[in-house]
Order: structure tokens, then sequence, then C-alpha cells
């Protein structure tokens, strides 16, 4: 099979994925085997490319996927080959700990992470656990799936974490994948409040605003109103000394990264004082994945997809990099 690797930590201006041929894996107990047909670009993918994020190398990126079930190792009930599957970060976890026991294997000392612990979707096959291959509702094409698998999820686990009400009001800060579709959440969980989205770039403003934000305007710009509670989506340290500057007493901004490319300086009485919080959300879990995608169906959420050829996996990432991919980018095989 083909597969895009990464073997060493580079600057991704330096196109470190290389196209190579390897043998198609064989699932193993409780294991599937996919054929993948699409698999979105993220942000994390540049933390473990960059060496943010250390990660098993080497490695085939990618946890955004969508592909059809090809073959079933032994002890497999949960699918059946034909079946059309979404997979998402989380890989596998024990199962046994107290997180995992109360539904947090996201915080379990054992959460293996797809495309970082364990090979990913930059590939025309991969395994994985039956448990983390998730029905894909079928209004979705594999391309507007594959971004719903983190962008999606992980954005509505933040947006839980906010302790959003409908009445208040949210601030976005960046709207790249993860934040076009939580706003297309919130206006239709939240119909009577308020969002505010905080982007430098013009066509990323232009997007917030088609998709009925409030307001849209650059991290330098006013707000008519502070928020009552943000998310940051961006990678860069600075953002949440904004963010915080621009929150109401008493809120709460939640961090949906796993890195950031630079250090976070705060000050006390600047930032914090008067009861403002700051919470991170650390990978997701498989309910968020499920619910999500119920949800998502439900609404139904229109993700912005612009497409790439397999090949152009390298070219892809660099453009995410450079803030010019609109919406989601998904590379299909």
């Amino acid at each position: 099979m083909k597969a895009q690797v990464l073997d060493k930590v580079s600057a991704i201006e330096e196109k470190p994925l290389k196209l190579v041929e390897l043998e198609i894996p064989q699932p193993g107990l409780k294991q599937v085997l996919v054929k993948v047909s699409a698999c979105g670009i993220c942000h994390t993918e540049l933390d473990e490319i960059e060496g943010r994020v250390q990660t098993k190398l080497p490695i085939i990126l990618g946890h955004e996927v969508v592909g059809t079930v090809v073959a079933l190792g032994k002890g497999v009930s949960k699918h059946k080959p034909g079946d059309r599957v979404g997979i998402a970060w989380i890989y596998s976890a024990c199962g046994r700990c107290a997180f995992c026991r109360e539904g947090k294997e996201n915080l379990c000392a054992d959460f293996q992470a797809t495309g970082c612990h364990a090979n990913g979707g930059y590939a025309e096959y991969m395994v994985v656990p039956e448990d983390s291959a998730y029905y894909i509702p079928e209004q979705f094409s594999d391309s507007q799936a594959a971004p719903l698998l983190c962008a999606g999820a992980v954005g509505y686990r933040a947006l839980n974490l906010t302790g959003m009400k409908n009445g208040k009001s949210l601030g976005l800060f960046g709207f790249g994948a993860s934040a076009h579709i939580v706003i297309q959440v919130v206006k239709y969980k939240y119909p009577n409040s308020s969002v505010f989205v905080f982007t430098r770039s013009k066509d990323h403003q232009e997007l917030a605003k088609k998709l009925e934000a409030d307001w849209a305007g650059s991290p330098y710009d006013s707000p008519p109103q502070k928020v009552d509670c943000g998310i940051d989506f961006t990678p860069v340290g600075e953002t949440i000394g904004r963010a915080l500057n621009m929150l109401e007493k008493g809120g709460r901004l939640v961090i949906n990264a796993i890195r950031k490319r630079d250090n976070i300086i705060l000050d006390y009485a600047t930032h914090l004082w008067s009861e403002k919080e700051v919470k991170s959300t650390a990978n997701v879990t498989r309910k968020d994945v499920e619910e999500f995608l119920l949800l998502a169906a439900q609404i139904p959420v229109l993700p912005e997809v612009q497409e790439f050829n397999f090949e152009e996996a390298n070219q892809a990432l660099l453009m995410l990099k450079q803030g010019m991919i609109q919406g989601a980018g998904v590379l299909r095989m």
C-alpha cells in the first residue's frame, strides 16, 4: 500500500513526509482493517512533524479518517466488511483505570492516539480497535465526514467545557476547521446567543459572517461587548492573554489545542483577576465522537472542505500552517 511516512522531526517547509510502499497491515484481536478513502489534516500533525508533540517514529500520521471495513480480526462483533466508518484521535486506552471507568479515557495514562502512537490514515489502509471505529451518518460524504472526527468532536468537547448556556455570548479565537464547525453547533443549540469571531484572515472573517457570526474582526479589534466564555483555537501563545482581556468577569476560556508554538505569558491582575478561568481540552473520549456525529447529522453541520490529492500531503500541511485553507483540508486517496 502507499503511505505518507514521517521518520524525523522537521519543519513542514522541508516537506518531511515521504511517500513509500508498505505491506498492508493485518487486523489483530478485536481490530478491523479499514481501506481509507479520505483523511483530514489537522494542526496537531504540524505539532507532531515539528516536534511540539512527541510521537513514535517512524509514524503514519492522520486521525480524521474515513473508510470502509474490509477485514476483521478475531473477536470483532461491532462491524462487518463493507461498513463505512470513521476513526478519530482516540485509538485506545487501558479500559481499567479510574479515568476509563468514569468515561474519561482521554485522561488515561495509557491513552494511545491515532497517527501519533499508532499508525493513522495518511495511507491506503490502516488497522484500528473496533471500539474506536464509528459509523458515519449517510448524509455526509467521505470528505465532509473527515473533519467531523477531530475538528468537530474536539470542538464539541471544548464547547461543552465552556459551560455555554443559551443567551450567553461566546468568543471564538481563530477560525479554522474546528471553529467553523463549532459556530454551526452554537447557532443550533443556543439560538439566543451571540458569537464573536477573532481572526487575522479577512477570508476567515468572511466565512464567519457567512456562518452567521454576530461580529467578526481581528484579534486587535474590540467587539461590541465582552464575552461570557471563549474558545482559543490558535497555535499562538499570546492569544490566551488577548482572549482573557475580552472575557467578562467570571468567564471561562477553553484552550482547544494540544500545544502552543510559543510561550504563554499572563499577568494575574490583568488577565485572571475577577474569577476568570482557563481550562485545557485534552484529546477526546469515544462518547464525544459518538455524540457529536449524531448531533452533526441532526443540525446538519455543513463543513467547508478543501480537497487535496494524497500525494499533496506536504503541500496541504504547509498551507494549513500558513492559514491558507478555508474551513478544513482533506486528503483524498
